[in-house]
This record gives C-alpha cells, structure tokens and sequence, in this order.
C-alpha cells in the first residue's frame, strides 16, 4: 500500500512549479532596470505556475500587465520556451534564447529615451 500523502501539484511525483534561474533573472532585471530609471515602468510580479513562470511588468501598480516574459519549459523543443507577451494576450517575440526575445522590451527602451 502506497503511504504517500497526494501531491499538490497533480498526480503522479511531486512536480515543483516552473521559476526562472539567476540568469534569467539577471537578463530580465538589467532590461527592467533600465526602463524604470527611463520612468516607463514602475512596477513588476512573478508568478510561479506548475507549467509557467510569468514575470509581469506594469506601468503603474494598481493595473494589468502592460508585457509578460513567460518561461514556457514544455516548448524547448518546438517555437523555444521564452516568449515575450503584451497587453492585448499577442506574443511580441519568441525563441530559445531569452537575452534575443527581450530584446523587443528594449526597443522600447530606445523610443523612450529618443521621446524627451
């Protein structure tokens, strides 16, 4: 008889929820960094799902998401894991090396600084 208590991530092993590595952390901080010092954004969350890790960055604190960096593990294989997604759900990039998805964040890091 199996004594295991149920896991509270599905059944079968105990699966973690899926989270971002220092150095992914890293790549993301140092765009996010640079559009706060910008005053583009002021805000950010990070949800870590069972499937995805979500890294949402709002303009101000109190409303939805203006871009999502997700981290998509069981798409390594096909389009890549890391997608860049904006307010209105469209995928603004996708690939397998996040350093060149987030790239479309900075961007818009290039127009706000050329704006003043």
């Amino acid at each position: 008889m199996n004594m295991q208590p149920p896991s509270r991530f599905g059944s079968g092993s105990a699966q973690l929820p899926v989270a971002f590595d220092r150095r992914e952390m890293s790549q993301i901080l140092s765009v996010y960094g640079r559009m706060v010092a910008a005053g583009e954004w002021r805000d950010y969350g990070i949800s870590n799902l069972r499937e995805t890790a979500v890294f949402s960055i709002f303009r101000r604190t109190a409303e939805h998401p203006i871009y999502r960096v997700e981290k998509h593990p069981r798409l390594r294989m096909r389009q890549g894991m890391y997608s860049v997604v904006g307010m209105d759900g469209r995928i603004l990039k996708r690939g397998h090396d996040l350093r060149s998805v987030l790239r479309v964040l900075e961007r818009k890091l290039i127009r706000a600084v050329d704006s003043d």
